[in-house]
């Protein structure tokens, strides 16, 4: 690891980052014991490597693929800042105030949880298309918030992941990350560990 304008960068060429973009169905895991694909086999490299976080079954969008322990550690840990986005389609006509105290907070069965941002994005009938962006990741965490507040999700895509975002990538397409995305990556980290 060296040190580029104070951001930590790795310089190990064994290390490699990946984005790709897990469709709905495809797990988020290394391995799968029932034989469903994973979002590994979206990769082409012929290292060991693993998902960053999780993305469930039922949700689409991008997953950092790496062998990179270190960032894996500074994305997922949340002390250090790391926001993850998503888009999500809810039904059931939430308020703006229902939506908004997704960032204020609501109560779980497993705690507290809140958003570090919410926006509505368009709205149409009862449903309501909404961003959000979170700083931790627990089990289906945003899909449960939605149930918190009365809305129900139809569709929920991770569009950012940090700094990171690509709205080329298409369903089930990867693409190796550039050395400044990762440099990107641990800068946001940095910034907010300090």
């Amino acid at each position: 690891m060296v040190r580029l304008d104070g951001n930590r960068i790795p310089v190990n060429p064994d290390l490699v980052h990946f984005l790709a973009y897990k469709p709905v169905g495809v797990i988020s895991t290394a391995e799968d014991t029932h034989g469903r694909r994973t979002v590994v086999e979206l990769v082409d490299t012929d290292l060991r490597v693993w998902p960053v976080g999780r993305l469930d079954a039922d949700s689409e969008g991008l997953v950092l693929v790496t062998n990179d322990g270190d960032l894996t550690n500074l994305i997922t840990h949340p002390r250090f800042g790391i926001t993850k986005t998503y888009v999500v389609l809810v039904d059931g006509d939430p308020s703006p105030s229902a939506i908004r105290s997704l960032s204020s907070g609501v109560e779980l069965e497993d705690g507290p949880a809140r958003a570090v941002a919410v926006r509505e994005l368009d709205r149409h009938g009862s449903r309501a298309l909404i961003e959000v962006a979170m700083g931790e990741g627990r089990n289906r965490e945003v899909r449960r918030m939605c149930d918190a507040i009365g809305a129900n999700v139809i569709s929920l895509t991770r569009t950012a992941i940090g700094p990171l975002r690509d709205g080329r990538l298409s369903p089930g397409q990867s693409r190796r990350l550039d050395p400044g995305e990762v440099a990107e990556l641990y800068a946001a980290a940095v910034i907010a560990d300090d």
